[in-house]
């Protein structure tokens, strides 16, 4: 098998995981708030930055270089996990996911004002089509609509907001600072709410919340095989890919089978993003590329960043 070909397998792998990653996050939804599910994933990812902290050899501190851009992509991190974390414990698997992959279409929007990006007529239909998708899935006034739609949504717009903020700051902050800040208010203000919704885990449930941060560890390291073996063209489109798992997921373990609108609305959705991250890959149709820059998982609390990891692996490979 060729580079290009394991490169696609490491990352249809490491989605597989990530959508292993959010049924333990549902199985977990049904006895625990969410806020206590982030706080445990968050308490057993500080190992991780741990080593990416001894890792750094850069001499400097932690304030950050943008420091109101900072506080807002933090805000946008906590938000983006704590919403997803909730839509995932109320809602289908499937629709969750349909209401998620609305980040791209959200990214393409932000970066107009945020990074001046020029969003001309192709992609601009593209995200009205994308837009129409996410009502068909949600559809208004003919369903009563839930706090966990609501919650998707929000995610998907806190996902779109910090991943354009990072391609904004990214190169000029230091990743563990990135990484750390969100970490450290997740830990914070979830700690803070924990009091008033906590409840006594056994040991199966602490290793599930263990589990999930295992599980996005692992597949972060997938991605980043991924991303070295083949063009960001071909790796991104693999997100959509966990729309199988969770239709799997969804039908095997909670006996969900999405509706045919919800369906159809996920694939205006998919077709949309699709369009967006092969017309961002053509050279002159984009100058800043924010869909195809994004490659961390966006959702996920305390989400190692992958752009760093890919530099540090070029540098050592340009040395050598």
């Amino acid at each position: 098998m060729g580079t290009t070909g394991s490169g696609i397998l490491f990352a249809l792998g490491s989605f597989a995981i990530y959508a292993s990653q959010d049924v333990i996050v549902k199985l977990l939804g049904g006895s625990y708030a969410p806020f206590q599910i982030v706080f445990f994933s968050v308490l057993f990812s500080f190992p991780l930055a741990t080593v990416l902290l001894m890792r750094d050899a850069q001499k400097s501190n932690l304030r950050p270089v943008h420091p109101w851009w900072m506080a807002l992509r933090t805000v946008a991190a906590v938000g983006a996990g704590a919403f997803a974390f909730y839509a995932f414990s109320v809602l289908p698997l499937a629709d969750t996911y349909a209401i998620l992959f609305a980040s791209p279409l959200l990214i393409t929007l932000l970066a107009i004002p945020i990074l001046g990006e020029r969003v001309r007529l192709r992609r601009g239909l593209a995200v009205g089509v994308g837009l129409v998708g996410v009502a068909i899935v949600v559809q208004p006034g003919q369903t009563a609509l839930s706090l966990g739609h609501g919650a998707a949504l929000a995610s998907a717009c806190c996902s779109a907001l910090s991943s354009v903020v990072v391609r904004k700051i990214g190169r000029e902050e230091r990743s563990v600072v990135l990484l750390l800040y969100p970490m450290m208010a997740n830990f914070l203000i979830m700690g803070a709410i924990l009091p008033f919704v906590y409840k006594p885990m056994p040991i199966e449930a602490l290793g599930g919340m263990a589990a999930i941060a295992f599980c996005s560890f692992i597949a972060m390291l997938g991605i980043i095989a991924a991303y070295t073996r083949a063009e960001a063209a071909l790796i991104a489109p693999m997100q959509y890919s966990q729309m199988l798992w969770a239709l799997f997921y969804g039908w095997l373990i909670f006996g969900e089978w999405p509706s045919v609108t919800t369906l159809g609305g996920a694939g205006v959705i998919i077709a949309s993003g699709l369009y967006i991250v092969f017309r961002e890959s053509r050279g002159g149709s984009s100058a800043t590329t924010p869909v195809l820059r994004t490659r961390t998982r966006p959702g996920t609390p305390a989400a190692l960043r992958i752009g760093p990891f890919l530099r540090r692996q070029k540098s050592t490979e340009l040395v050598s």
